[in-house]
């Protein structure tokens, strides 16, 4: 579980986002990234149990993203993130695939998993491989724990069915999606309590076979 005040230093930071405010809190900043690291230790070893693809080796700084942000192409001057993000993949820290995403803020903290807008080669592998395995992909997301705990996301689609498909295809929804990734919520609460771990990983198990699909379309 994490320490309320790790949750309390991300709210501080979204409501003091100035370098010089956060030079002057980082002490606070380094308690609340070393609980945040716990956190992730803890769920290294456990995750790679649910996915082989996942080493349980895997250093848990390489899974925590940087608070800083990168502001050379944003209106947004913010310097810092307002929140912690954590990412597991098969692939090295930062790397493009399929994964497994944990966002820490407060009142708007979620669990996800899938492959957030693929590049354009791994895009078209994925639409192959929902084509040719449709029945598939559709008992994956119609499983009945992951109907009542997530969400495929659709805001990311195209308005027109994809070159080389048939817009008539009963299953062009999906075959229109740029990006593939399943959420849920997570209550703050949730974070304070013994069973944070176990809660987690049976949020990813359950989208572990999204995960799985989608890593086998790019790498088959």
């Amino acid at each position: 579980m994490l320490k309320k005040e790790t949750l309390k230093f991300i709210k501080d930071v979204a409501e003091n986002n100035k370098r010089e405010w956060f030079a002057e809190h980082k002490p606070k900043y380094e308690e609340a990234k070393a609980d945040v690291l716990n956190l992730v230790a803890a769920l290294i070893p456990e995750l790679a149990k649910i996915d082989p693809m996942i080493s349980a080796e895997t250093d848990p700084k390489k899974s925590l993203l940087r608070i800083y942000r990168d502001v050379r192409f944003s209106k947004n001057k913010d310097p810092y993130k307002n929140n912690f993000g954590i990412w597991f993949s098969s692939k090295s820290k930062g790397a493009d695939g399929p994964g497994y995403y944990l966002h820490i803020q407060p009142g708007k903290s979620f669990i996800a998993g899938g492959y957030w807008m693929p590049q354009a080669e791994d895009l078209k592998l994925i639409r192959q491989e929902i084509d040719y395995n449709i029945d598939e992909f559709k008992e994956i997301i119609s499983n009945k724990d992951f109907k009542k705990n997530f969400t495929l996301g659709t805001s990311n689609a195209l308005k027109n069915a994809p070159k080389g498909y048939d817009p008539t295809d009963p299953n062009i929804e999906y075959l229109k999606l740029k990006s593939f990734e399943a959420t849920t919520t997570l209550g703050d609460e949730e974070f304070f309590k013994p069973a944070l771990v176990n809660k987690l990983i049976s949020s990813f198990a359950t989208i572990q076979p999204l995960v799985a699909f989608l890593r086998n379309a790019i790498n088959s």
